[in-house]
């Protein structure tokens, strides 16, 4: 059987604000889903444009006390389980998360835009929602399940050319993404996550204007381009995922993106940023391929 997928992140909230956001419906609404409704102890429930198979409630509630919230959640009729656990850290919160039921590593790259194999962005980006709502920051994307269209436009407080170098340079790339990035920065040159002799499937860079763009293609088709524009003393970035198939759209990677983007902003924004994942473990990923030192 799978181990439970789980992650670690750092809040810099108070923990009783974390687990209200966590708990009260608007709150939900505000950076998970687009309806919920909780009534504690008894009903936790979230669905909507926002969320996998969000047509209708799926969750049942199993746990809400001393910080844990812990629920039932049928995903492509498997029954999985949520838990989410609070723990003071200073003046700041550790959250905890697992998901049991989920595909490992190379089930997930087989099919992940699946509704079980894309929990794992989902929650990526809802976890980096939640944590930009409670820090009082806006949030920078959420994905709309039941449209193709995948563009963003997302303002950053920062130089252009510093956001270029944050996206151009592979070791900047790795810092804030908390994937590894190797890459040939030219037109034509190979781009891959983890190693450029590992990976057997790399993209390719096929569109570079130094200070203002990149595009990667894939080879399925699949095309992903960053667009930066002065804005105000800070920079808008229009992030756009292009050449898929409307009938399956890559949600998966889709939300993948977004809450990279969503830390590339804080990796600017905040003046003593440090990576928000301080754990990641899904079963079978490659050793390395993750990193979470910030460096």
């Amino acid at each position: 059987m799978t181990e439970p997928t789980r992650f670690r992140v750092r809040v810099r909230a108070p923990i009783d604000e974390v687990w209200r956001a966590l708990t009260e419906a608007e709150a939900l609404r505000t950076w998970l889903s687009e309806y919920a409704e909780v009534e504690l102890p008894s009903r936790y429930e979230f669905w909507g444009r926002y969320t996998p198979e969000g047509d209708r409630p799926r969750q049942r509630l199993l746990l809400a006390e001393d910080n844990v919230l812990r629920f039932a959640w049928t995903v492509e009729g498997t029954d999985t389980v949520v838990e989410i656990a609070l723990t003071e850290d200073g003046d700041t919160t550790a959250l905890s998360f697992s998901q049991t039921g989920l595909p490992d590593f190379d089930a997930l790259l087989a099919d992940p835009d699946s509704p079980l194999g894309m929990m794992h962005t989902f929650w990526a980006l809802s976890v980096t929602n939640l944590v930009d709502h409670v820090e009082g920051r806006s949030l920078t994307a959420r994905c709309d399940l039941t449209s193709p269209l995948m563009s963003e436009e997302v303002l950053i407080d920062a130089p252009r050319g510093e956001v270029y170098a944050s996206i151009a340079d592979p070791g900047v790339f790795t810092r804030w993404f908390g994937a590894r990035i190797e890459a040939e920065v030219e037109v034509g040159g190979r781009w891959a996550m983890g190693s450029l002799e590992q990976d057997p499937a790399p993209a390719k860079i096929v569109d570079l204007v130094p200070g203002s763009r990149m595009s990667l293609a894939y080879q399925h088709g699949v095309v992903t381009s960053w667009e930066l524009e002065d804005s105000d003393g800070g920079t808008k970035l229009t992030f756009v995922q292009s050449g898929f198939s409307e009938e399956k759209p890559p949600y998966g990677s889709w939300m993948g993106w977004l809450s990279g983007v969503a830390e590339l902003r804080r990796f600017h924004e905040i003046d003593d940023w440090v990576p928000l994942w301080t754990e990641v473990y899904l079963e079978g990923m490659p050793e390395g391929l993750i990193t979470l030192d910030g460096k």
